[in-house]
């Protein structure tokens, strides 16, 4: 156990000062300073290439609507909030799935605006009736979470998780890190191979999706690594009932129009039911279960 001793003890060292630089307040407020300059930069730059001012090899990358300011803006804030994702990991299973609700609700709201794209500017209805219903199904849709996410929230505060402190705490947490270090490295390394195909004139691949589905992996890592730690039956189940959940979230992001809704919701419904049922009767607060949580 020494030389795993170390690892957990290295990958500490690793991911602490990176997690606290990422939620450091100056860190955040220089982000969204990124993010607003950003927004105004790709909207003086469609505006350009729309007036003809805008030629050569980079110009057949730069769209010709001003909505899709609005996706490059709401895209750059799903890419800050699955970094934050990464590094609540480590964190609680539950902590982690509602990170993935808030993801999903944002996701959502980007699909919508990112439906803006097929409208003409002026905006105007007239011939996009279609496109329009998918916009109000996908911002319904991410109000429906966004109060599920509420509803999870509350009963996810009730919820026993932790264990027995000490080097088993250090390990079980240390364990988590390490795994939140490789998604980490796998989101960057994406991320540029994306980069890389948009400059060479290639189509890019769906980033999110993509990840998200490198992230059922992770999931399953997570939930291993819990029942080392938590052996206990209503532990096991609990966490891998969280993974279901968030296998639902991943199906959400690739299903059609309306059914994406449907299925994210459910998802969310699933979470809350799930962890209603574990406070009411496996919770070591419960009256109705005598088991205390591991």
């Amino acid at each position: 156990m020494q030389p795993m001793m170390q690892v957990y003890k290295y990958a500490t060292y690793i991911f602490d000062p990176l997690h606290h630089f990422w939620e450091h307040d100056r860190t955040q407020r220089a982000v969204a300073g990124v993010l607003i300059f950003v927004f105004l930069l790709a909207l003086a730059v469609i505006e350009m290439k729309r007036q003809g001012w805008l030629t050569g090899g980079v110009a057949h990358l730069v769209p010709t609507s001003h909505y899709m300011a609005i996706n490059l803006a709401f895209t750059l804030v799903l890419v800050l909030e699955v970094v934050s994702l990464i590094f609540t990991l480590p964190c609680s299973i539950s902590k982690s799935v509602g990170k993935q609700f808030e993801i999903l609700a944002l996701i959502l709201l980007r699909s919508a605006f990112k439906g803006l794209a097929d409208f003409p500017e002026p905006i105007a209805i007239t011939g996009h009736e279609q496109g329009l219903w998918v916009i109000l199904s996908d911002g319904g849709g991410a109000i429906a979470i966004f109060a599920l996410l509420g509803v999870y929230t509350l009963l996810r505060n009730k919820l026993d998780e932790t264990i027995a402190g000490g080097p088993t705490l250090f390990k079980f947490v240390a364990a988590k890190k390490l795994v939140a270090l490789f998604m980490l490295a796998i989101f960057i390394g994406m991320g540029v191979k994306n980069c890389l195909l948009i400059l060479s004139g290639q189509h890019p691949f769906h980033f999110f999706q993509s990840f998200y589905t490198v992230l059922i992996f992770s999931d399953i890592m997570l939930v291993l690594i819990a029942q080392r730690f938590l052996p206990k039956f209503h532990a096991v189940f609990r966490n891998s009932g969280f993974a279901l959940a968030t296998l639902l979230i991943r199906l959400a992001l690739t299903a059609p129009p309306f059914y994406n809704v449907c299925i994210g919701i459910g998802s969310a419904v699933f979470a809350c039911f799930l962890t209603l049922v574990y406070n009411t009767f496996y919770s070591s607060k419960s009256k109705y279960g005598r088991r205390k949580s591991a």
